[in-house]
């Protein structure tokens, strides 16, 4: 089957089923330490790098006082810490702290011990479908050319 045999239907019925599956590992974990947009800021300064808040916001996406909330409760907390920018002595950046990184691994590793209970259920056939799909569907994350602006990964 090629990508060009994959109906719309099809591809509507995996995002669906893919997004249920997130929201669902996201409910059964503990996430309660921060909010959705927090964890996607801790997640976007862990895999790129310190960021000024505006840049933070387009990445998101968010408005930039949203934003600004955002890091100002994740600072509150000590999972981010403000930082003079090197390139403009006016600007800040954001960076993630040891701390922050450590909630990073603690939500994914909640999500890996949901979804390992959700596999535990599986046929033998099932899993090995499942756990041969992890790879491509890596790949087809990176490939797209917004991948660049993309929910980045957990840890």
């Amino acid at each position: 089957m090629t990508a060009r045999t994959v109906s719309t239907e099809d591809a509507l019925s995996t995002v669906i089923a893919m997004h249920r599956l997130l929201r669902n590992l996201r409910r059964a974990s503990d996430t309660s330490a921060v909010h959705p947009t927090q964890l996607i800021v801790l997640a976007l300064l862990n895999q790129h790098g310190a960021q000024r808040i505006g840049e933070l916001a387009k990445r998101v996406p968010c408005s930039q006082p949203t934003a600004t909330t955002a890091v100002a409760g994740l600072a509150a907390i000590g999972f981010v810490d403000r930082a003079p920018d090197p390139t403009d002595g006016r600007a800040i950046q954001v960076v993630v702290t040891t701390a922050g990184r450590a909630a990073l691994q603690s939500v994914a590793r909640g999500e890996a011990e949901v979804l390992t209970e959700l596999l535990a259920t599986l046929s033998d056939d099932d899993l090995r479908l499942f756990l041969a799909a992890t790879p491509v569907i890596g790949a087809l994350a990176d490939s797209h050319p917004a991948a660049e602006g993309r929910v980045p990964d957990l840890v």
